[in-house]
């Protein structure tokens, strides 16, 4: 029997509690999308990036390695689309998923992009996260907003509440 351990990824540990929670919302997903909606596929990408592999008990290091079964499987098939450039199609994904926002649920949009701001600014795989920070600032300029910068997210989710409040609307303070 395999000893137990935890699922989310050690280097979230070390992320303000806001912080983790944000990643946490985004793995789940949206409810009533079909399973091969370009969400999905982003979603296992996302998946492999903050959690282990509970198939496998490990980490899945890229979008195309095999193993994750459905919830943190391959978001690319090299058998299917053959050898191209991997970081061109996962951008080529992106596109589609921007394409797709009517579709999806605008809180569920909200977590995402939060998410992949995180990713884009603190995981600890340079080219990881270049790519993550990439889809964020598309995410941001689809929306017409300007990105925050890792020093505004850091000072919005570090986990301190009156630098939460600077950001937040008085009408949603609970």
């Amino acid at each position: 029997m395999n000893q137990p351990m935890p699922v989310i990824q050690e280097w979230i540990h070390a992320l303000p509690l806001m912080q983790q929670t944000v990643l946490l919302t985004a793995i789940r997903g949206p409810d009533g999308i079909g399973k091969y909606h370009p969400v999905k596929y982003l979603l296992r990408w996302f998946r492999r990036c903050t959690l282990y592999s509970a198939m496998d008990r490990r980490i899945l290091k890229t979008p195309f390695e095999d193993g994750g079964g459905s919830f943190t499987g391959p978001s690319f098939d090299i058998s299917r689309h053959g050898r191209v450039n991997v970081t061109t199609w996962m951008d080529e994904l992106a596109g589609e998923y921007l394409r797709s926002l009517d579709e999806l649920p605008h809180h569920f949009q909200m977590h995402f992009m939060h998410a992949a701001e995180i990713l884009g600014y603190k995981h600890p795989d340079a080219a990881v996260r270049a790519w993550w920070e990439k889809t964020y600032l598309r995410l941001v300029h689809d929306l017409h907003l300007w990105p925050e910068t890792v020093e505004q997210l850091d000072r919005r989710l570090g986990d301190n509440r009156s630098q939460w409040l600077e950001r937040n609307d008085p009408a949603t303070v609970a």
